[in-house]
């Protein structure tokens, strides 16, 4: 289900950073998210400032070697995947990643497409690009929730 397709122009980090901040605002627990974009695009820049924007005060960091970092914030329970090392099937089972889709954690995944098959279908999908002057985000959703998410924004 495809409901909405937008694409903001992101000039500079800040405007990465708002992005993240006002995402905050408006996500939902069990939301599916999945980040695409470039090595450098700004994927862990917005999971880093929509966490801060859910009240972590902690740093967070990009979980490029364990796969997966759990934070607590605010009232969210948060998985942010980066599967770009991610290697099998096998490490997704023995990770117990299935898990984690439970329809309660806030699920951010960067690099989807290197588990293609055992991610879920994400609600809303933020694909990052690089221009000549800063980034575009484009935005669309796949569900009924993630409409409702983008809406709020």
């Amino acid at each position: 289900m495809h409901n909405a397709d937008d694409t903001l122009n992101l000039p500079d980090e800040a405007a990465t950073i708002a992005l993240g901040t006002r995402l905050a605002h408006a996500v939902q627990a069990g939301l599916v998210i999945w980040l695409r974009g470039d090595l450098g695009a700004g994927k862990t820049t917005l999971v880093r400032a929509l966490l801060h924007g859910l009240g972590y005060p902690g740093r967070v960091k990009s979980p490029t070697y364990t796969l997966v970092e759990p934070y607590q914030a605010g009232e969210f329970e948060v998985r942010h995947f980066d599967l770009y090392r991610f290697q099998d099937e096998n490490e997704w089972e023995a990770a117990g990643f299935r898990d984690e889709f439970d329809g309660r954690n806030l699920c951010l995944v960067e690099w989807p497409e290197m588990a293609q098959g055992l991610v879920p279908q994400a609600d809303i999908e933020i694909d990052l690009q690089i221009l000549e002057n800063g980034r575009a985000a484009r935005l669309r959703t796949f569900s009924e929730l993630g409409t409702r998410c983008l809406n709020a924004l």
